[in-house]
């Protein structure tokens, strides 16, 4: 999969009707300002190919982009930033939950979240979402180059127990360094050969099934 950034293209921002690509997709998800566009910059090894800003909340769409023929990444709107207007945090809602329960080439969500922070319940709630809708789901890392060695450790542990993530996780990874780059595309190469997901019909999905409310409420 990673080959296809030298075939790399913007396919365009959506908020509804995203285009049907039948290759394999992996979507990146977290909080406003976790560093999600610089680790898809890191991964995609170019400079600006997302946009990063030092204003949380500035992602509103989801980015769509093609690698060749080999699988596509879906940059998700950052939530929980408590100064965007409520009516914009529940139609970045909205857009997340009806990607997450109806996008059938979807292999992984890459849950980014900020290594230096503590666990949060909303990252945790979209995490069970997943889970509960049976969506694999991988959680890293981000800003570790921030940390000192005597906290690292702490952090990172910290995470796997509120998660209660396998050993091994959550994996490391700084857009400074580069640490983390080469483990993560390895596990994104391991998803997108993985055989496409039975998904439920989003019309008339099964007892059970991923449904209307996906994510908490999009707060602060």
């Amino acid at each position: 999969m990673r080959q296809g950034i030298h075939d790399l293209s913007f396919v365009g921002s959506f908020q509804q009707e995203l285009p049907v690509l039948d290759l394999p997709e992996i979507a990146f998800a977290g909080r406003s300002n976790v560093g999600k566009s610089s680790a898809l910059n890191t991964l995609l090894a170019r400079k600006r190919v997302a946009r990063t800003s030092s204003t949380p909340g500035r992602t509103q769409a989801i980015n769509l982009f093609r690698l060749g023929e080999q699988g596509v990444f879906a940059d998700l709107p950052g939530y929980g930033y408590a100064k965007v207007p409520q009516h914009v945090k529940d139609r970045w809602k909205a857009t997340i939950e009806a990607y997450l329960t109806t996008r059938i080439e979807l292999r992984l969500v890459v849950l980014l979240v900020d290594a230096r922070r503590d666990p949060t319940p909303l990252d945790g709630q979209l995490l069970w979402a997943l889970v509960e809708a049976g969506v694999p789901s991988l959680v890293v890392a981000t800003k570790v180059d921030k940390l000192k060695k005597s906290q690292r450790g702490k952090q990172l542990a910290a995470i796997r127990r509120e998660f209660q993530l396998p050993h091994g996780d959550p994996l490391p990874f700084s857009s400074v360094t580069k640490e983390g780059r080469d483990a993560l595309w390895d596990r994104l190469e391991a998803a997108a050969a993985r055989p496409r997901p039975q998904r439920p019909d989003p019309q008339s999905p099964p007892p059970g099934a991923f449904h209307a409310s996906v994510l908490p409420p999009l707060e602060g």
